[in-house]
């Protein structure tokens, strides 16, 4: 606004006028406003010839790189970055040059260099495993109001528990980030009945909620029992309903759910099968995260040392099983 108030009789007008009475004044802004505007614009000049922000050609393949402050010379942030990144490297480097020729296991055994992967492993945890496994492995969730019901449950296994469907060693957990897992579920809709499918469903919530024992004995989950035993449920899950670790089988008798674990989230799983194939199956993959070229070269994100210090990580958020 302008500190000159002058009445529309003294001012011209810019000619636009709107409901029979506003005008637009030509009122200058105030001087002080005007020098702070061409002080800035001078400053703008001044700071782009100190540090240039847009790369102009001068010729031969080369770039006007500022002419920095006096006495200082050219500075670039680059130049700053390749400092810090040398006091950085010069603290890492013993760690990392020890690190690559060790297994995951003599890692985990050397109270430095764990603690030195635990604290490396858990920034290259929230940069690649968190979005599917939550932060510090406790999960992420997809609820029945936003998703479908074969992708309702954990987007992926919760990491620091003690429940593991491959096996929680620190060689299994290097096995699992490195190769990557996909398990699978036979969809059972072909081979069982409606009913059959049902009844198995309550008697798997059965022995989650009450234990396998209680539920053997339960006479309103026997149907389901019998066609738990007289099925292939027990040849991936076992007899004793805990699964195996070999075949990356869930068990059945803990609090522990990978899918939704309502009973028409049952019966999802066992109709459709999980990696089956079916368009309705369940979907759980783990991804390759180590993969080299046909000369051996990586050419994945990650190396052997970061998977290395991401297995020590994820076996010390407090599900680690001895080897």
């Amino acid at each position: 606004m302008s500190d000159n108030q002058n009445s529309a009789g003294d001012v011209p007008t810019t000619g636009h006028l709107w409901d029979d009475d506003l005008q637009d004044f030509t009122n200058q802004p105030p001087k002080w406003w005007m020098l702070g505007l061409t002080a800035s614009a001078l400053w703008v000049v001044v700071y782009w010839l100190l540090y240039p922000a847009i790369p102009i050609s001068i010729g031969g393949g080369s770039y006007f790189k500022g002419i920095g402050l006096p006495g200082t010379g050219q500075w670039t942030a680059i130049k700053e970055l390749a400092e810090d990144q040398k006091v950085l490297d010069a603290v890492r480097g013993p760690f990392e040059n020890k690190i690559k020729s060790m297994t995951p296991a003599a890692i985990l055994a050397d109270q430095d260099l764990s603690e030195y992967a635990v604290r490396s492993g858990r920034v290259l945890f929230s940069d690649n495993c968190a979005a599917c496994h939550g932060q510090n492995g406790v999960g992420t969730v997809q609820s029945n109001t936003k998703f479908a019901m074969r992708e309702r449950g954990l987007m992926a296994p919760i990491l620091n528990d003690d429940d593991w469907l491959y096996g929680g060693t620190i060689d299994t957990i290097y096995e699992t980030i490195s190769g990557g897992r996909q398990g699978l579920m036979v969809a059972h809709k072909d081979t069982l009945s409606a009913q059959q499918i049902d009844d198995v469903a309550h008697y798997v919530k059965a022995m989650n909620e009450e234990g396998k024992a209680k539920a053997d004995a339960d006479p309103v989950v026997a149907a389901g029992k019998k066609v738990f035993m007289e099925s292939d449920c027990t040849a991936c899950h076992g007899a004793d309903a805990k699964g195996m670790h070999a075949m990356g089988s869930a068990n059945l008798t803990d609090k522990v759910w990978r899918f939704d674990s309502s009973i028409e989230g049952i019966k999802q799983t066992i109709t459709y099968g999980v990696n089956s194939g079916d368009p309705s199956a369940r979907v759980a993959i783990m991804p390759t995260w180590l993969k080299k070229d046909e000369q051996g070269h990586v050419v994945s994100k990650l190396d052997e040392t970061a998977i290395k210090k991401l297995a020590v990580y994820v076996y010390k958020l407090g599900g680690g099983q001895p080897g």
